[in-house]
């Protein structure tokens, strides 16, 4: 891999087009090497400790080594097949491991095209870091950029800006693939849940034990199930115990304090509290009114 680097002249005509490529280049960091290395361009200079903003768009690829990245809305391990998208005057900081070194390519570019999708929505300044893997599309166009840049043929301009879209559309592809995945397990996971909490109504079971089960954090199973259901754990149980609680009040045979034992509530006094907190009546009362309703019918 050879470094090289370029700075684009830019005219009216250029900017008119939406989207202008301001500069492009790769890099080759070798193991136990200083970043960024010093024929860095002093208007694109900085170090870890004070960091840098921009008043431009940036995407760089990370296709060999690992390294790090912090801005003031994340802070994330870069691993081969990363792309960081920087955002205008976002402050931020990346370097590779100092016992690895990294190779990437790069690409700055402003324009009214690219400030319409990010006020769209389809890229949002917090997400900075996407794990693409390698990819022989997107290598491909950062190096069609280059290769046209270091011509400079009548419209080479439109040209690498029409790469630079395309590599937005396969980086927005990629995320909306993970996010789906991401959907898909949440989903999964939310549906197991559901099931163990109704087979197993009558055990000692929790949302921990639950979670534990699952294979997953409880922070993460707690977050995830309350927004998918707008229920707590905890309190998507509490209501399948009183339902559950209804369907045997209405047999007059069983007592309230046999009813607090087979749902495995700690004792009759808080299953009553319980019930009459979430229905409105005592156990006794609402058994009751459905016996009364049904005396009637």
């Amino acid at each position: 891999m050879e470094n090289y680097f370029r700075y684009f002249p830019t005219s009216e005509k250029d900017e008119s087009w939406g989207l202008t490529v301001l500069n492009a280049g790769c890099t080759q960091i070798e193991k136990h090497s200083y970043y960024p290395p010093l024929n860095h361009p002093s208007h694109h200079y900085f170090n870890w400790d004070t960091g840098r903003t921009l008043d431009e768009y940036q995407l760089i690829y990370i296709t060999k080594g690992v390294g790090y990245f912090e801005s003031e809305n994340c802070s994330e391990n870069i691993t081969e097949g990363s792309v960081i998208l920087l955002h205008p005057e976002q402050r931020h900081r990346y370097k590779p491991d100092f016992e690895t070194g990294w190779n990437e390519f790069w690409v700055g570019f402003k324009g009214i095209f690219m400030d319409n999708i990010v006020a769209k929505e389809y890229f949002d300044p917090a997400k900075t870091v996407f794990n693409v893997g390698f990819n022989g599309t997107i290598l491909s166009l950062f190096n069609d950029i280059l290769k046209f840049s270091t011509e400079e043929k009548p419209g080479y301009q439109q040209a690498i800006s029409g790469a630079v879209i395309y590599l937005l559309g396969l980086l927005h592809s990629e995320h909306q693939q993970d996010t789906l995945l991401e959907k898909d397990i949440i989903e999964e996971t939310v549906d197991k849940a559901r099931l163990i909490f109704r087979e197993r109504i009558n055990e000692n079971v929790t949302p921990e034990k639950v979670a534990e089960e699952l294979k997953v954090g409880y922070s993460w199973f707690r977050k995830i199930f309350k927004k998918y259901t707008g229920l707590a754990p905890g309190q998507y149980l509490i209501q399948l115990k009183i339902q559950k609680a209804k369907e045997l009040l209405a047999d007059p045979s069983k007592r309230v304090k046999e009813i607090a034992f087979e749902l495995d509530i700690e004792s009759s006094f808080y299953f009553s509290r319980l019930f009459k907190d979430k229905v409105g009546l005592t156990p006794v009362e609402y058994r009751n009114q459905v016996l009364k309703k049904h005396k009637f019918n």
